[in-house]
């Protein structure tokens, strides 16, 4: 559900003239406004020796049990490269040693009930090496999976399935 459907009052003074203007809140009585941004997330394609991608099981909702690509959201004040080193050693007990930038896809992001709209920055990255790899934080599993083998539809964010096509489309 967008925000607009669940906010009715404004933040500031409370009084109930706070509509939703195309991409912001305007207060009509205190003049605050509120605009709803895209956040910032990445994620890694990442590919082993036999030119296998490495997917991960998403272990919470939304599209728990479903195939991801490893990555996250970026915080504050943080660099999307080192967003994306963080949360590789975060969900996978990796090290990024090289990463090239694939591209950058929109997306809705539902969580409980409410839609979030998350710029998904893609990049190809490499890793020192899988020895110590692990299924941590908000990872269930690890996959590598052959590029010819990849199952988009079991993919359940919608902009990482279209990052996957792009990225497949490309090395196919």
């Amino acid at each position: 559900m967008h925000l607009k459907e669940s906010i009715s009052y404004c933040p500031k003074c409370g009084k109930k003239e706070f509509i939703f203007d195309k991409k912001r809140f305007v207060c009509n009585s205190c003049h605050f406004d509120l605009y709803i941004n895209a956040s910032a997330a990445v994620a890694a394609l990442i590919l082993n020796e036999k030119n296998e991608l490495l997917l991960s099981r998403r272990k919470f909702d939304p599209q728990k049990d479903t195939l991801d690509l490893p990555g996250g959201f970026v915080d504050i004040h943080e660099k999307g490269e080192d967003a994306l080193k963080r949360e590789i050693k975060e969900e996978l007990n990796l090290e990024i040693t090289e990463m090239q930038y694939f591209g950058s896809f929109p997306n809705t992001y539902t969580f409980r009930d409410n839609d979030y709209y998350t710029l998904d920055l893609a990049f190809v990255c490499r890793v020192a090496t899988f020895d110590n790899i692990q299924a941590n934080d908000d990872v269930s599993a690890i996959e590598f999976i052959p590029l010819d083998k990849v199952n988009v539809d079991e993919i359940g964010l919608s902009s990482i399935k279209v990052i996957v096509e792009s990225y497949l489309k490309a090395n196919l």
